[in-house]
């Protein structure tokens, strides 16, 4: 293990920190780690046999991503959740259906061929694991998810967690932005079904987060206090509308279920219900998000790790001494 020393330069973002370190490295599969990671013990052993296994189409393997201070306070409890949900459910989802899978930040590992043909890694894209993940589609290449948890820290402070949200969000904008420069382009790369669960998948997301007060009026409702909008759709119309909305929150609410259960954090269930409140912290991320976009697009806000860690487990008492 060796640390390699980044040049300095106009840019400060992992993905230009990436494309260094690749000619450094030998191996014919490359793995991506954050600094705080704790994997599995066996990961690698896992990873090699997959890419041994599996056709030369198969790119990239993504891990199952988990947090190791869910317990530390409510924003870990529902960040948790949330990457329970993420990992267990949607990202295996998405490469079932063949749609294309956006990639997370680390326990990424590729085929390195692959990887320098594609050019490596976008230096301008603050959350070049998605860009890459939409690349790796287009041109041809299939991403699957192993069964292996990488145990990483949550970030449990509001306003830190809410410049963290602001990256992924503005670097998810910068994707969208990019790849639908040309989308007959991509439509022809990827097929329409993929073309249109880039559309669901990018738009939706962002649009969702800056929408999220209207969606979240809708708890207006079960207090008795009129909705804004009701007096300006027809009653059939509004609540179908609200129907629509609830339906949601209820399917939600299985899925993380669901996730949870197969995390083996079923304790966190109860706390899945505090989600409304959690998610309207995305909100205020999406327009710091976009407001950077049209300010400092390239700016990588990071984040400091080392501050919510478990408490450390207390050694046993020793034995008594039998020392007369």
């Amino acid at each position: 293990m060796r640390s390699v020393i980044v040049p300095d330069g106009t840019l400060r973002t992992k993905p230009r920190a990436l494309n260094f370190a690749l000619d450094f490295t030998q191996g014919s599969i490359i793995g991506v780690y954050d600094a705080e990671d704790a994997p599995d013990p066996d990961q690698l052993r896992k990873v090699a046999l997959h890419f041994a296994n599996c056709g030369p189409d198969v790119a990239c393997l993504q891990g199952v991503l988990d947090y190791y201070n869910d317990r530390t306070n409510w924003l870990t409890r529902c960040f948790a959740i949330e990457y329970a949900t993420w990992f267990r459910i949607v990202l295996p989802g998405l490469a079932r259906l063949g749609f294309v899978v956006p990639l997370g930040g680390t326990t990424l590992f590729f085929r390195r061929q692959i990887l320098e043909d594609l050019g490596g890694w976008d230096a301008h894209n603050v959350t070049e694991d998605a860009d890459l993940g939409v690349r790796l589609a287009r041109a041809g290449y299939r991403t699957e998810l192993i069964d292996s948890v990488t145990q990483e820290e949550a970030n449990g402070r509001a306003w830190p967690w809410v410049k963290q949200r602001s990256r992924w969000l503005k670097g998810y904008a910068i994707t969208y932005a990019v790849h639908m420069r040309s989308p007959r382009q991509l439509m022809r790369d990827l097929g329409l079904k993929r073309f249109l669960g880039v559309q669901m998948l990018f738009l939706g997301t962002l649009s969702q987060f800056v929408l999220q007060p209207v969606l979240w009026s809708f708890w207006l409702i079960p207090f008795g206090i009129a909705h804004p909008i009701q007096t300006l759709l027809p009653p059939i119309g509004f609540w179908l509308l609200a129907a629509v909305f609830f339906g949601s929150e209820i399917i939600n609410f299985a899925i993380s279920a669901i996730a949870l259960k197969a995390a083996k954090k079923t304790w966190l269930i109860k706390w899945a219900v505090t989600l409304q409140v959690y998610f309207p912290l995305a909100a205020l991320a999406a327009y710091k998000g976009l407001f950077e976009l049209a300010w400092k697009p390239f700016y990588w806000d990071k984040t400091m790790h080392g501050v919510l860690l478990p408490e450390p487990v207390k050694a046993p008492p020793p034995p008594p001494s039998h020392q007369a």
